[in-house]
């Protein structure tokens, strides 16, 4: 697992317009910008290394500061827009809306879920996006909303523990323990390092190890 897999991993509100978790054009604008849209995933690495340094240094993304802004959300738009689907600059933003409690965030212009709607809009076949989707929904209480999202994410990214362990938190959130403790199985076997499912599992007294 990567650096940037173990931030997401380690992760684990909504505009009034959202239905879904999807809110659209209309409500959360053009993708054209004067530098980019850039693919995070397929960019040469120059033009992330640019934006990076100067907008999204270790200080934007661990909410210590800005950089070129007052706070981290100056930053932190300036990255989504130029990379939409910059997954740390994604979760950043979730965990700044938490953190400020406010949303959209400072200097932020959209809500959370409108940044996360223009990365899925401009990257659909990322399986990261509609994983931190997924995730935000969780932690914003609406598991149930989320599960498209993560199962979304599971067709373009067959077996990946990050997406099963999550997908996992969204069911154990619902209650069908069945179905968690499943796919806690698959990740944990996948590769998964961290134990927090099969613990919340273990404490409501439903975990069962693999025969």
């Amino acid at each position: 697992m990567n650096s940037n897999q173990l931030l997401i991993a380690l992760a684990l509100c909504c505009s009034t317009s959202a239905v879904n978790g999807q809110v659209g054009f209309n409500v959360c604008g053009s993708l054209e910008n004067g530098y980019g849209p850039y693919d995070y995933r397929s960019t040469d690495a120059p033009k992330r290394t640019i934006v990076e340094k100067f907008h999204f240094p270790p200080k934007v993304e661990t909410l210590k500061g800005g950089s070129t802004a007052s706070t981290p959300g100056g930053d932190l738009a300036y990255t989504l827009r130029a990379f939409p689907n910059h997954p740390r600059a994604l979760m950043a933003t979730i965990r700044f809306a938490e953190q400020t409690k406010r949303n959209p965030p400072p200097e932020m212009i959209y809500t959370v879920s409108c940044w996360l709607d223009r990365a899925e809009r401009f990257a659909p076949d990322d399986a990261t996006v509609k994983m931190l989707f997924g995730i935000y929904l969780i932690r914003s209480g609406k598991p149930r909303e989320s599960i498209p999202k993560l199962q979304s994410a599971l067709e373009l990214s067959k077996d990946d523990p990050n997406i099963l362990y999550n997908l996992g938190l969204a069911y154990f959130e619902l209650k069908d323990f069945e179905k968690s403790l499943e796919l806690a199985h698959q990740a944990y076997a996948a590769g998964f390092p961290l134990p927090g499912l099969k613990d919340k599992l273990r404490k409501a007294g439903k975990w069962k190890d693999e025969k």
